[in-house]
């Protein structure tokens, strides 16, 4: 059993065949006497790494767990193609001067070896490593081969092939123009390091191309000025634009596969002095997270949403800034809602996620199917549930709460600074008051903030103050630890890692809608609430904290002290 178990690792984590793996078994181990499979078969082993590890041991061959990819000099990869080195899963390691190491995942794959060695004119030393490793390696090695200026110096913009169309990132050619596989490569780096933004910023005298990583913008690559018009004019024609207009801003959409994976980036050029500045917004469609317990509610907050989503009319809004997760909400309360008893329909600009089950408009103002439009058609469906991808104006909205008085439930965003900022917001837009104050069941307001990294936060004795700044009692970090950010290769030095939500959560009580009808403003209203037992963005905040989650300085950015 324990053998069969071995072998299973070896061939799933390698790219060792059973006929290899069979030669290998049978080879003399290191101590010259037995057989290697005699050494290995009653070991047991939990991971690839473990059982390669112990191969290698007995073979004699040395095995590397942790490849240093930033020391790999891009020279060693110039003359060996990338879809070479990934189906053979090869990669030159390091030149020791009369050899040359050799990341492999087969001992055995001397046609390789022998390829290297006439390509180097060198002998090669085999290094061996996992398949998942070697892949990793290989992407990151020629990738940064690719964004170093050696590869374009030569390259005139209008040399440039702009007509090449990209189905799947992972399939550029080595052939392709240098302009097409820097693009391809800035897109495939900031899927891989999670970013949701990529902006390619012009001035006068260079570019600048920035990430947007959990909210934080970093810069990753400076291309030079000349490439400027050929770099966008290629993402424009991946996004079908005009790429003779350069005068006035232009919006697209970029769907892409990479790795399997379907993103859809959105896409928005405006003019600026020294040329036209890009921003690129990121969707990985399959990595969306739908359940509403794994968004960081607290277990109160998720009990009063339940609530509500239970009642079969009225209105439940989600408010926040952009990019603060507003839609991963939505999309979390549909499909715990989705059965097969319910009609839901949504009207979004744009359809970001698709769930099954669910009818999704998407808006098209150009052809004059707004949200409004939209939902006076959606109304003749029979829905049981209505979702409105944001209430911009009076029309939306009043027809949004003739909906929700007529047996509809309606899930929405909107615009505004808090939770109970919304009513104001309403009645600013044209709303009556007592129509907001019958229909609105409970307004959830919400922030992102960073999680700190597993692998390297640092727990800590934070100052007095620092928890006077966050109006932390010093008996409430007795017993708990504080943990800061520090830095690592897992965050890539920035000590986060992923986002988590922080929210305030207004419940509409019968208070709250007498306040409303009476026109009062956003601060007695959210006293009121306060006053019934509602948590703040702060209070919540500090819960993170103190679970060890985020960090003081998060909540310190993200929040403000209400006066």
């Amino acid at each position: 059993m324990a053998e069969a178990a071995f072998q299973n690792l070896i061939l799933k984590g390698t790219s060792i065949d059973e006929r290899d793996l069979k030669s290998l078994m049978e080879m003399t181990s290191s101590d010259g006497i037995h057989p290697v499979g005699d050494a290995l078969a009653e070991k047991k082993f939990s991971s690839a790494d473990d059982a390669l590890h112990a191969l290698c041991q007995s073979l004699d061959l040395e095995f590397i767990k942790d490849i240093p990819t930033n020391e790999i000099a891009t020279d060693l990869v110039r003359d060996l193609p990338i879809n070479y080195a990934k189906s053979n899963e090869v990669l030159p390691l390091k030149d020791e001067g009369d050899y040359i190491n050799v990341l492999l995942t087969n001992p055995l794959n001397q046609k390789v070896l022998d390829d290297l060695r006439v390509i180097f004119g060198k002998r090669t030393r085999p290094v061996l490593t996992t398949s998942p490793r070697l892949k990793e390696s290989i992407n990151r090695v020629y990738e940064k081969s690719t964004t170093s200026l050696d590869g374009i110096d030569g390259i005139q913009g209008e040399e440039v092939d702009l007509d090449d169309p990209v189905i799947d990132l992972l399939e550029a050619g080595d052939d392709d123009a240098p302009v097409i596989k820097l693009v391809n490569t800035l897109l495939f780096r900031a899927v891989k390091e999670k970013a949701s933004d990529i902006h390619i910023e012009p001035y006068e005298r260079d570019m600048v191309v920035r990430f947007r990583v959990d909210g934080v913008l970093y810069d990753v690559y400076k291309p030079p000025k000349r490439l400027q018009n050929a770099i966008s004019s290629r993402i424009k024609v991946m996004a079908n634009l005009n790429i003779a207009e350069k005068r006035l801003p232009q919006d697209g959409r970029i769907p892409l596969k990479l790795a399997g994976k379907d993103i859809d980036v959105r896409l928005s050029t405006v003019p600026t002095a020294f040329g036209e500045r890009i921003v690129m917004r990121l969707q990985d469609r399959s990595n969306v997270v739908l359940e509403l317990e794994q968004l960081g509610f607290s277990r109160a907050n998720l009990d009063h949403i339940a609530h509500m989503l239970d009642k079969t009319y009225g209105i439940f809004l989600v408010t926040g800034p952009t990019g603060s997760g507003k839609s991963t909400t939505l999309y979390a309360c549909l499909t715990k809602i989705n059965t097969i008893d319910k009609n839901i329909i949504t009207v979004e600009d744009p359809v970001e996620q698709r769930i099954h089950g669910i009818g999704q408009i998407q808006v098209n103002s150009k052809i004059g199917l707004t949200f409004a439009a939209g939902l006076r058609s959606v109304l003749r469906q029979d829905p049981n549930v209505l979702m409105i991808g944001e209430i911009r104006d009076l029309e939306t909205a009043e027809i949004a709460i003739k909906a929700s008085q007529t047996g509809h439930l309606v899930l929405s965003t909107i615009h505004t600074n808090d939770s109970a900022g919304v009513f104001p917001r309403l009645i600013d837009m044209g709303c009556e008051p007592f129509l907001i104050a019958s229909s609105l069941l409970g307004v959830g307001a919400q922030r992102l903030v960073r999680v700190l990294c597993p692998h390297c936060k640092e727990a800590y004795h934070p100052s007095n103050e620092e928890l006077a700044g966050l109006e932390i009692k010093p008996e409430q970090v007795i017993g708990r630890t504080i943990y800061k950010a520090n830095g690592c290769e897992h965050c890539s030095q920035k000590g986060y890692t992923g986002r988590t939500l922080i929210q305030e959560l207004l419940v509409v009580t019968e208070e709250i809608r007498s306040l409303v009808m009476q026109r009062k403003d956003g601060q007695t209203i959210k006293k009121t609430a306060l006053e019934q037992g509602m948590i703040t963005f702060r209070d919540h905040g500090i819960q993170k904290i103190l679970d060890g989650i985020t960090s003081i300085e998060e909540i310190l950015t993200n929040t403000q002290l209400d006066q």
